[in-house]
């Protein structure tokens, strides 16, 4: 709870930057937990129920356990229509899970995306902000490789 304290000391323990403070939290904790949400409403002076608002609200905050790598896989019309759904059925495959779901190890996250706005690059995978357009089925192992390593380099810190 020591790094909420910071956080908020880093805005001025203002309910007006709240949601900046709800995705910096997320952030540190890789999730919204209720511990949290209670700690942030008794200092912030909010209620408990608007901060569980705008975590419901906002596709952006979650109330569970997020992944370290979210893989967002685009499936709006442009890159649905390149293979969108080969390219998530092959994520699901090789993670065992579905979209909104994470890896047992916590590394590992699916969401599907309405548009990333990156439609000529179609199909498209977003991870930790960096964009792999032109994906395929057979591109995905690769991709995963990548980030396992990086997870695994991770943990050994």
């Amino acid at each position: 709870m020591a790094k909420i304290e910071q956080i908020l000391e880093k805005y001025g323990s203002d309910p007006a930057e709240i949601q900046e403070i709800l995705l910096d939290v997320q952030e540190e904790e890789g999730y919204l937990s209720q511990d949290s949400l209670r700690l942030l409403s008794e200092k912030l002076s909010l209620p408990l129920s608007k901060l569980y608002h705008m975590a419901t609200f906002y596709e952006a905050l979650s109330l569970k356990p997020l992944g370290r790598y979210q893989f967002q896989v685009c499936t709006g019309t442009a890159c649905h229509v390149r293979g969108a759904s080969r390219v998530l059925d092959e994520l699901n495959t090789e993670l065992k899970i579905n979209p909104g779901e994470v890896t047992p190890d916590l590394n590992f996250g699916l969401k599907t995306v309405n548009c990333v706005g990156a439609c000529a690059l179609g199909p498209v995978v977003v991870v930790e902000g960096k964009y792999y357009g032109n994906m395929s089925a057979l591109k995905v192992k690769d991709l995963l490789k990548h980030y396992a390593k990086l997870a695994k380099a991770e943990q050994k810190n």
